[in-house]
């Protein structure tokens, strides 16, 4: 009987299948060897609410992994960081992880802007990493990427996320031909995600028609925005797209609200019920985020149930499906590994397991999982959401690409 316990280290939660670990990455149970897949996100903080359901999806498919027996041999274990949404920190992390010989996998992080500083490192280590959140285009595909000259700049670099590139652009088709929304006032927080899916959403909309009637940055550390406010109001916009997060986007709203009522639009960083928690004048608002609603997929039932019955307190969020699914590719890679080694991890793990990602190919909460050439998710799926009534409702479900 697999007895698990969970150990509360400094910045870690561990959870920890019964037995000893040591630098080989072999238990001391006899022939079961041990794999720990690590967790970085932003656990404590403004955007905790996200990275708590990172933590959870990411930590129930290891207990599935356990209970199934899904590597016959392998007893994972799982290691989670907190980022606290910054660089540095999670650049600290990702060297703890890297010093962790039993470590094969790094799921996260939430912002992409932390992954710019953990990419390298890890790349360096030969350390799988798989965000199911960052949608910058250049992590996968190079600062070029907009002229055509598409690059992959770290081959351990994966998602389960789609990229900007592409919810930038869905954003701006669902405003333009399903909101009937032409004249727009465009805002980020100025940093690499906000930026980068305000210049994509930028794009698309002028292309189709669409005219930006103003262009204002933020700090998303403020929270009085009247005077941003101010020059939406006389600019004649009939929405705003934000490229930013949830904990400067809600009050971002409240206050364009009491001003002028026209919606505020933003990606996936605003796809949370604590935007809604924030915002006593959501109502009306929209949103982009991954993929379809789990909770409208038959291939999320079981994760659904199973996350249920785990008794967490903290709401899987936006994120959660894809994390279940980030996880369980590091899992399937260690599978492959494991079984083209007769059934025993090989001496070159990391770099077997790196190997094995390219081959991953399986049906996920989320959809098909696979990656294409730059490590980017083959599953496109994008769904516009605006709240009513309190709630996020989906509005429109689609495969796109620009």
């Amino acid at each position: 009987m697999l007895i698990l316990t969970t150990v509360l280290t400094t910045g870690a939660l561990t959870l920890t299948a019964c037995g000893s670990r040591d630098d080989d990455n072999t238990s001391s149970g006899g022939d079961t060897q041990t794999v720990v897949i690590g967790l970085d996100a932003p656990i404590t903080g403004d955007l905790s609410a996200l990275g708590l359901g990172m933590k959870n999806s990411a930590e129930l498919a290891v207990k599935t992994a356990n209970k199934e027996k899904t590597v016959p041999g392998i007893k994972f274990e799982f290691k989670a960081l907190d980022d606290q949404a910054q660089p540095s920190v999670g650049q600290q992390n990702a060297q703890k992880f890297i010093d962790d010989k039993t470590v094969l996998g790094v799921v996260g992080p939430l912002n992409s802007g932390v992954s710019q500083s953990m990419q390298k490192p890890l790349n360096d280590a030969s350390l799988t990493q798989i965000s199911p959140a960052n949608t910058g285009t250049e992590l996968t595909q190079g600062e070029n990427w907009k002229t055509g000259d598409k690059k992959r700049p770290y081959k351990t670099y994966f998602r389960t996320a789609t990229t900007d590139q592409i919810q930038g652009a869905f954003a701006a088709k669902y405003l333009f031909n399903n909101a009937k929304i032409k004249q727009v006032y465009l805002i980020d927080d100025q940093k690499p995600y906000g930026a980068g899916l305000a210049a994509s959403f930028k794009a698309t909309f002028t292309t189709l028609g669409g005219k930006i009637v103003g262009t204002d940055h933020v700090n998303p550390d403020d929270r009085d925005f009247n005077a941003v406010v101010t020059k939406v109001k006389k600019s004649g916009a009939k929405a705003v797209y934000y490229g930013g997060e949830y904990p400067a986007g809600a009050p971002l709203s409240q206050q364009l609200k009491d001003s002028v009522q026209i919606p505020l639009m933003g990606g996936d960083g605003m796809y949370s019920a604590d935007f809604i928690k924030l915002n006593k004048k959501a109502q009306g608002d929209i949103a982009t985020s991954v993929g379809k609603p789990v909770e409208e997929l038959d291939s999320a039932k079981k994760f659904i149930a199973d996350y249920k019955t785990a008794g967490y307190k903290d709401a899987y969020e936006a994120y959660g499906g894809g994390t279940y699914d980030a996880t369980w590719a590091i899992i399937e890679a260690v599978k492959i590994a494991v079984t083209e080694n007769d059934g025993k991890l090989p001496d070159d793990a990391r770099a077997k397991v790196l190997e094995a990602m390219n081959k991953v190919n399986f049906s996920g909460v989320t959809g098909p999982v696979s990656f294409d050439e730059f490590g980017d998710t083959t599953n496109t799926m994008m769904t516009a959401y605006q709240v009513d009534g309190g709630k996020w409702t989906s509005k429109l479900s689609e495969a796109y690409k620009p």
